[in-house]
């Protein structure tokens, strides 16, 4: 609380979701929010309404990130912390899934999120100091079916960020953090791409043996008020496969090619994809 009371914290894809949730715990904290769900943090926090912008932002329009960026800080003056949250999922498989798709897919989660971090760290350098925070996904550690263009945007924001972070060794006060969240309970399954930009999807079946997102972002501001280069927020066994995939990779090729079997048959009939790797927490 002490490390982020009164800081001014831009979220993007604040409307729904970990973005909102960390819109409001962000508000109960004190931290000035340019954002989307302006009326419930008034509601719960004590900020005024200066204290909270609401912008209407596409990612995918990179030529209006820099009048973006410049909105904020004549608001506000400064940009202390950047949240890219902005993003969407996926489900279908490769052989199903027209090729546009992944294009739209690296436009919003990849292009979308460096562009506006390229603005916002123009600014950051002036003050050398800042937080970009990143919520990336443990989609950006390992691989699995059904979302092979969701998984190759977050292995790019992976790679970006880790080099973009050694290139700011100049500037120690300027933070890269990348969180990558596993299964939480949020509408990113109602609003995944599928095999074609048109369709959406059908079911999203039962959420509720996911990480509450309420958890999911406390734990993703205790990784932000601390500076942690990486933070897996996740629960098992999805936790336990991002140490497979990073230190014994064969297992993980192993297991992965078990479970996703399983997860393709749960998405075909209806249910939820990782239904079956979680207990419900009674």
């Amino acid at each position: 609380e002490n490390e982020l009371r009164g800081k001014v914290v831009w979220v993007t894809g604040a409307s729904s979701g970990i973005g909102e949730e960390l819109a409001y715990q962000l508000s109960k904290i004190g931290a000035l929010l340019a954002e989307r769900v302006k009326k419930r943090c008034l509601q719960i926090s004590n900020l005024s309404e200066n204290d909270i912008l609401v912008l209407r932002l596409d990612l995918t329009d990179r030529s209006s990130h820099e009048a973006a960026t410049n909105s904020v800080l004549k608001h506000f003056g400064k940009i202390d912390v950047l949240v890219n949250n902005g993003g969407r999922s996926q489900r279908s498989l490769f052989v199903d899934t027209n090729l546009d798709v992944y294009s739209a897919i690296m436009e919003l989660n990849y292009l979308g999120t460096i562009s506006l971090t390229k603005y916002v760290l123009n600014h950051m350098i002036q003050r050398k100091k800042g937080k970009i925070v990143t919520v990336s996904s443990v989609m950006g550690i390992m691989g699995a079916p059904l979302a092979s263009g969701y998984c190759a945007s977050k292995h790019a924001l992976q790679g970006f960020f880790n080099s973009l972070r050694t290139e700011l060794t100049d500037y120690p006060e300027i933070s890269v953090i990348n969180i990558c969240p596993g299964p939480v309970q949020s509408k990113i399954i109602q609003n995944v791409f599928t095999e074609n930009l048109a369709k959406s999807i059908e079911n999203s079946g039962d959420q509720s043996h996911k990480m509450p997102t309420d958890r999911c972002v406390r734990l993703t501001l205790v990784s932000v008020a601390n500076d942690l280069k990486e933070a897996w927020v996740s629960d098992n066994p999805y936790l336990a496969v991002c140490y497979l995939w990073q230190y014994a990779p064969t297992w993980a090729w192993w297991l992965m090619n078990r479970m996703g079997k399983k997860r393709i048959q749960n998405f075909k009939s209806g249910v939820d994809a990782d239904v079956s790797y979680s207990r419900k927490k009674k």
